[in-house]
């Protein structure tokens, strides 16, 4: 089965980031020069998958706005010496078909997956979260669809996120199938330490099969009144085999300011352009 379309939930408020949130969605606050969301988009284009949804909430038109070309605006910036960056966006416009689905409420992760639930009909689809920025040997997307590929069932990443942040996650149940493979037998939404069946969190990046479409259509509000997915992955458990990949890659939360700021030095390190006086601006401090 091949994976055509990928959900990016990006309807978020984004509190942590006020008040530049107050007119600017967080997704589209760069690290360094670059928007969170562009590092999905990214991600989700170099695994070959032709259709991107962006789930947005009211008052976020700009993300679209962003991946749309603008032929005017373009060659202003290209003369004034900026024309490699205006080209990856052209890239992206030309590659990939990007639509957003309004979510109306914030009910959560859950909810907003299954507002894009008419655009996925009967296929299996990727989602994406922008606030999860994953540096690896491999695209921690194409990880997944390397493991879809065999087993064409549902699959999670996951990585062992320790004890003291696990109430943060939503936490598998795993048995051990073949190596980083594990098989899914529950999940459970932010346990308390001593409640949770593992030490592996989900994190940003899913491939599913339509079946979770329905266990969300049938799911309850949850905690703090959401459409919680791990909920719906749980669910999924009892009526078809679900499996998760512990990620090889190092995860930054670009959802927080803290983690932005980590993911930015590593990005800035790692540039020709200005690693080398950042590293040296780092040692000196």
């Amino acid at each position: 089965m091949k994976i055509r379309t990928a959900i990016i939930p990006a309807a978020g408020m984004g509190t942590r980031f006020l008040p530049a949130t107050k007119v600017v969605p967080k997704e589209l606050i760069p690290i360094i020069d670059k928007p969170g969301i562009q590092y999905a988009v990214e991600e989700i284009m170099s695994v070959g998958i032709e259709n991107i949804i962006i789930v947005t909430a009211s008052g976020k038109e700009s993300i679209l706005e962003y991946f749309e070309q603008s032929q005017s605006k373009g060659n202003s910036i290209s003369s004034e010496g900026k024309f490699a960056q205006i080209a990856q966006l052209d890239q992206i416009a030309k590659t990939v078909r990007i639509k957003s689905v309004l979510q109306t409420e914030q009910l959560g992760l859950g909810h907003a997956i299954a507002c894009a639930s008419e655009e996925i009909r009967d296929e299996p689809f990727a989602v994406v979260l922008p606030d999860d920025l994953i540096f690896g040997p491999k695209p921690a997307l194409q990880q997944l669809l390397d493991i879809f590929h065999t087993h064409e069932s549902s699959i999670l990443a996951v990585q062992n996120v320790g004890s003291e942040n696990i109430s943060k996650y939503g936490v598998i149940d795993p048995t051990q199938v073949d190596g980083n493979v594990l098989r899914v037998g529950n999940a459970i939404e932010k346990p308390a330490p001593e409640e949770a069946p593992s030490s592996y969190g989900i994190i940003g990046r899913y491939i599913f099969t339509p079946g979770i479409l329905e266990r969300l259509s049938e799911a309850k509000p949850g905690a703090i009144g959401e459409i919680q997915l791990t909920d719906a992955i749980a669910d999924l458990t009892k009526y078809e085999s679900v499996y998760a990949l512990d990620i090889d890659g190092k995860r930054h939360d670009v959802g927080t300011p803290l983690g932005m700021l980590k993911a930015a030095i590593e990005i800035g390190i790692s540039r020709e352009d200005i690693g080398q006086d950042l590293s040296n601006y780092i040692k000196k401090l």
